[in-house]
């Protein structure tokens, strides 16, 4: 009877053993598909914070140098149309970078960008009224040199909070 009950057991632990192998089988692939769609979707968002803050690092580092040569060639009284153009796409370009930074980066380093912005900024409206003869009292090209000189830690201090959220740590 012994015997007669275990071939019992057995033969009920086969037949549930079968039927719940594919379950089973679904479930670990299902588990791992979630898996692998999660790494992807952490994978894609990392790039795409690497590519916003490239693009943010270039575009403001090069409205810096452009306005700063802009304000040479005001104080130097050589200012053409083509360096007013390239300083106009170079804002523009900035303007973009800037709006699509702030759509991935983290808080910290949002604080960091609206602190190199508003250098950029209070310089480039300085630029502009210097070339249209509006400057006001006080306001130079050398003062705003000064400025932007006194302000070179700020773009530094935002590169290096952009490396460590994307964990670069040399």
């Amino acid at each position: 009877m012994a015997a007669a009950v275990t071939a019992m057991i057995t033969a009920v632990v086969g037949v549930l053993g079968t039927l719940f192998a594919p379950v089973l089988s679904q479930r670990l692939t299902a588990r791992q598909r979630a898996d692998e769609v999660q790494l992807a979707e952490r994978r894609r968002r990392f790039e795409e914070r690497r590519d916003a803050y490239t693009l943010m690092n270039r575009a403001s580092r090069q409205f810096h140098t452009l306005l700063k040569d802009a304000l040479h060639r005001l104080r130097d009284a050589v200012c053409t149309e083509l360096e007013r153009d390239q300083l106009e796409e170079a804002r523009r370009d900035y303007r973009d970078r800037y709006a699509e930074a702030q759509m991935v980066a983290p808080e910290r380093v949002l604080d960091a960008s609206r602190s190199v912005n508003e250098v950029l900024a209070g310089a480039d409206a300085v630029v502009k009224r210097l070339d249209r003869g509006l400057a006001r009292d006080g306001e130079s090209a050398e003062e705003a040199l000064l400025d932007l000189k006194e302000a070179e830690p700020r773009p530094a201090a935002m590169r290096r909070l952009m490396r460590a959220d994307l964990g670069v740590t040399e």
